[in-house]
């Protein structure tokens, strides 16, 4: 549910945030809610006040991203950033942008998906790309791997193998196949130097929390 304190997260865009809110959270996965748009967007402004870029295409970007829901087991995944492109595109038109600046807008969108595979060409794609993976990790990250496992009714890992080392990883079965798969490997995927460092920090926290789980289990 989307409430009128969530555009203040979205400052100097709060004005952009109320028009375009209301059509970015249309869906119950709490991975890709409001929270979640906001946390993207206070990683996208910082890596953006030093990297630089247009800060109104990327918070547009920003809080579009996920306006199509798709789950993460669906066989539609890699189409859920092209689909959201195509609303966010329709979206803009009716709030009356310019088309070149919905279609930096669309780009941004369409690039930042790890499982979409399309390379960012502009700069705020990079950033886009950055700040949305930047939720991936750290702790936040953890919480949200082992909800969306929750949804999809995933166990927490194998117990007879909890790091996959016999056997094929698989993280529609086991939440905790999901770092070895994605996570791990997402910071050395980064496209600006911020984001890099930001990475670096969170992927400590990442591993970390993966010794000490291992340990526990």
């Amino acid at each position: 549910m989307i409430i009128a304190s969530v555009n203040e997260g979205f400052r100097p865009y709060e004005d952009l945030a109320a028009a375009l809110l209301p059509h970015a959270v249309q869906h119950d996965d709490g991975a890709h809610d409001g929270a979640h748009l906001q946390r993207v967007w206070k990683n996208a402004y910082a890596i953006q006040q030093t990297e630089g870029g247009d800060a109104e295409i990327l918070a547009a970007a920003v809080l579009l991203h996920d306006c199509v829901a798709v789950e993460k087991d669906s066989p539609q995944r890699a189409l859920a950033s092209w689909l959201a492109a195509e609303k966010a595109s329709r979206i803009l038109v009716k709030q009356g942008w310019a088309e070149e600046r919905i279609a930096a807008v669309t780009h941004a969108i369409e690039a930042h998906s790890y499982s979409g595979g399309i390379t960012p060409e502009s700069l705020e794609a990079k950033i886009l790309q950055d700040a949305d993976r930047l939720d991936s990790m750290g702790l936040v990250g953890v919480a949200r791997c082992f909800y969306t496992a929750g949804r999809m009714g995933s166990a927490l890992y194998d117990p007879a193998d909890a790091a996959g080392e016999t056997r094929d990883k698989d993280d529609k079965r086991f939440a905790l196949d999901h770092f070895y798969t994605k996570l791990l490997k997402l910071a050395g995927s980064f496209q600006t130097e911020t984001g890099a460092r930001l990475a670096r920090e969170r992927d400590t926290r990442l591993r970390k929390f993966l010794d000490d789980f291992r340990a526990e289990i």
